[in-house]
């Protein structure tokens, strides 16, 4: 029996196991777009369908968060926090670390959470990681309102609050975000498959990672000599250029942002 050429048209999707490095395979997965929906919504109503508050978690856990950091590192330890109010400056933090670490920490896990599907049916494999991206945007989405409206109430308080027009590059900070927590994520998840122990690590290498970043405090607080290992992290100028966007203050500059891209 003669079989079909692969090339030809009766052929609707040719699966080779050999491939380039950077054949990512970017068309198939605008056609696995509903898929991608799909999951997202797997992944949004998944995760709070039976609790008693539901989505309104994704405003307790930054408030809570918020609260916490105020209190221990703002009133106990007294950080700087760039003159801003401290209830502000940890929220703005807070919003934007937890997108990264939902997608870092989420992502990571891809591999051994979908193990099962993976081996049944054949569809983009990037398709998981990228609907954890906006399942994850969803909830930021929902926590920037929400940071959005303190900021409001601060500034007619008569806090200095300075919102600036590169606020305008907020979708070019999420990229930025996206695109760390994405690849850092999904060089983890590559390696759980061979040692599980990464798997309860990364967690708590995301916590780590998180006082490496000033969430907490502010650049400026850190002597000269330190300054230069925190440009190394390439999170550190993503979060300030967040806190300078909309609050008016950080060390951020044009040279800074792009340090990220470029790794």
């Amino acid at each position: 029996m003669k079989l079909p050429n692969p090339l030809s048209p009766e052929w609707t999707l040719v699966i080779r196991p050999r491939r380039p490095l950077l054949d990512l395979r970017l068309g198939e997965l605008w056609q696995a777009r509903d898929l991608i929906l799909l999951f997202v919504r797997r992944d949004f109503v998944a995760v709070y369908k039976q609790t008693i508050l539901g989505p309104l978690w994704f405003l307790v856990q930054p408030l809570l968060t918020t609260l916490t950091f105020t209190v221990i590192f703002g009133r106990v330890a007294r950080l700087p926090s760039d003159g801003l109010p401290a209830f502000l400056f940890y929220l703005s933090g807070t919003v934007l670390w937890s997108y990264f670490a939902a997608c870092l920490t989420k992502t990571a896990d891809t591999f051994t959470a979908n193990a099962g599907l993976f081996g049944k049916v054949y569809f983009p494999r990037l398709a998981v990681p990228i609907s954890i991206l906006i399942s994850n945007l969803v909830a930021f989405a929902i926590q920037l309102g929400l940071f959005l409206v303190f900021v409001v109430a601060f500034w007619w308080m008569g806090a200095e609050v300075r919102p600036q027009t590169t606020m305008l590059l907020l979708p070019v900070l999420l990229l930025l975000m996206a695109g760390l927590g994405l690849g850092f994520g999904i060089i983890v998840s590559s390696l759980t498959t061979r040692y599980r122990d990464l798997q309860h690590l990364v967690a708590f290498g995301a916590q780590l990672l998180m006082y490496a970043t000033p969430i907490i405090y502010p650049v400026s607080a850190l002597p000269q000599g330190y300054r230069s290992w925190m440009q190394a992290n390439p999170l550190a100028p993503i979060v300030e250029a967040f806190r300078y966007a909309f609050l008016g203050a950080g060390t951020v500059s044009p040279g800074s942002l792009l340090y990220p891209e470029c790794r």
